[in-house]
């Protein structure tokens, strides 16, 4: 009995021993992978610099002729399309092809058929929603999005990878009524 005693009494300090040693690893790690808040933010504008100087090079590479939102959207209307400015509400129907900045396809018309979305309901990227209402039925443009106005720091999980600025080629083909 007492050798029965002993050994609960030994097991219950092993394992209050190793909760308490577990309880410290944790809050070592969570102490060495918070960042502060000024440090993140910093991080960021790096981060956000970076990719306006990479945006920035592939405009002069190509010698394009491209306009700055406010938002950070590059575009250029190569069409101005015809018929009144689309507005929130309306389905569009688009021709596509979206491109990383090295050149690498990831989406097209050609292979997934036409894009159609309701304008101003999201599920579709910001910075097509913020560039699509510059347009009219028949438009041709081009956009450059920047991360924050794609997919963000995780991607699509299938081709679009982090971080990712993407290129959009674009042609209105119809602006619809929602039904």
């Amino acid at each position: 009995m007492v050798f029965v005693m002993r050994a609960i009494c030994f097991l219950t300090f092993c394992s209050a021993i190793s909760c308490s040693n577990s309880q410290t690893r944790q809050q070592q790690r969570l102490n060495t992978t918070e960042i502060p808040f000024e440090t993140s933010v910093e991080m960021n504008r790096r981060m956000v610099a970076e990719e306006q100087e990479d945006i920035e090079q592939y405009i002069s590479d190509n010698a394009l002729d491209m306009k700055r939102t406010e938002t950070g959207l590059w575009y250029s209307i190569a069409d101005e399309g015809s018929g009144g400015a689309i507005v929130k509400g309306k389905v569009v129907v688009l021709n596509y092809t979206v491109k990383l900045l090295d050149g690498s396809p990831l989406y097209s018309s050609d292979e997934s058929g036409v894009k159609e979305f309701l304008v101003g309901q999201g599920g579709v990227e910001s910075g097509l929603e913020e560039g699509i209402l510059m347009l009219k039925k028949g438009s041709k443009a081009s956009f450059i999005m920047p991360p924050h106005l794609a997919h963000g720091l995780v991607g699509d999980d299938d081709k679009i990878p982090s971080r990712a600025i993407l290129v959009y080629e674009i042609e209105v083909l119809d602006v619809k009524d929602n039904k």
